[in-house]
């Protein structure tokens, strides 16, 4: 089974199996990280599943769409490796992937 690695706002990694067919936000979310809240439960219209991911799987990962552009607009801790996890579907080529959750905006 593939593996996520999770870094917490305090600095903690936890590395953590992710199931097939689950996006980066639902393995976070249903693996008690409670400090992402995935408000909208992962329909693209808000931005409080916001990650930082590891910049060796940045070109791994799908093509950001317009939307999700627009959302990360509006936070102050956006940098070039923000994504909203919801929008990463975790398949077997991700196993590894590091991503660190965004502070709170």
């Amino acid at each position: 089974m593939p593996t996520l690695h999770v870094t917490n706002r305090d600095g903690e990694e936890s590395a953590i199996e992710v199931d097939d067919g689950l996006t980066v936000m639902e393995a976070i979310r249903d693996n008690g990280f409670d400090e992402l809240l995935a408000l909208c439960g992962g329909c693209c219209s808000c931005a409080t599943c916001h990650v930082h991911v590891d910049p060796a799987f940045k070109d791994k990962l799908p093509e950001m769409d317009e939307d999700e552009d627009d959302l990360l607009e509006s936070s102050d801790h956006r940098d070039e490796n923000s994504r909203l996890s919801c929008q990463i579907p975790f398949e077997d080529a991700l196993d590894g992937l590091k991503v660190t959750i965004a502070q709170e905006d």
